[in-house]
């Protein structure tokens, strides 16, 4: 086991009672749980997404801790939050990291692997990225 480890799960959901599909918007909201599975207590400092629509356009979105937290994890904790996300198109997708710090100093980002919003299938359910 790594000494720096985390697991990422996302449940992404479309919002269409906040969506206007006649106007191009259709709302998403995504719930990310975070797990330190590895050895070293770590705080996630920042983190890095890109938000890519079926049409090509990307945004990528950085900032400093999520929802306004910078969470420190100890080994087995974990740390939930639900964020949204707005797309001009259905469909689209989600990737990006987190940058921790652990307690020992070391630096490390966690990536978070592509995941699909869509607006066809409400509820995409919890999937498990890394």
């Amino acid at each position: 086991m790594s000494k720096y480890q985390f697991r990422v799960e996302v449940a992404p959901e479309y919002l269409a009672e906040q969506s206007a599909p006649e106007q191009g918007r259709y709302v998403f909201s995504y719930t990310i749980t975070i797990t330190n599975v590895g050895t070293v207590p770590a705080q996630l400092i920042a983190r890095s997404w890109n938000v890519n629509d079926a049409n090509g356009h990307t945004e990528r979105v950085k900032g400093l801790g999520v929802v306004g937290q910078q969470p420190l994890l100890k080994p087995g904790q974990t740390f939930e939050y639900t964020s949204g996300t707005r797309l001009h198109t259905p469909t689209g997708t989600m990737h990006g990291s987190f940058f921790f710090v652990a307690e020992d100093g070391e630096k490390f980002d966690t990536d978070v692997p592509m995941f699909v919003l869509d607006a066809l299938s409400p509820s995409g359910g919890t999937r498990t990225l890394h």
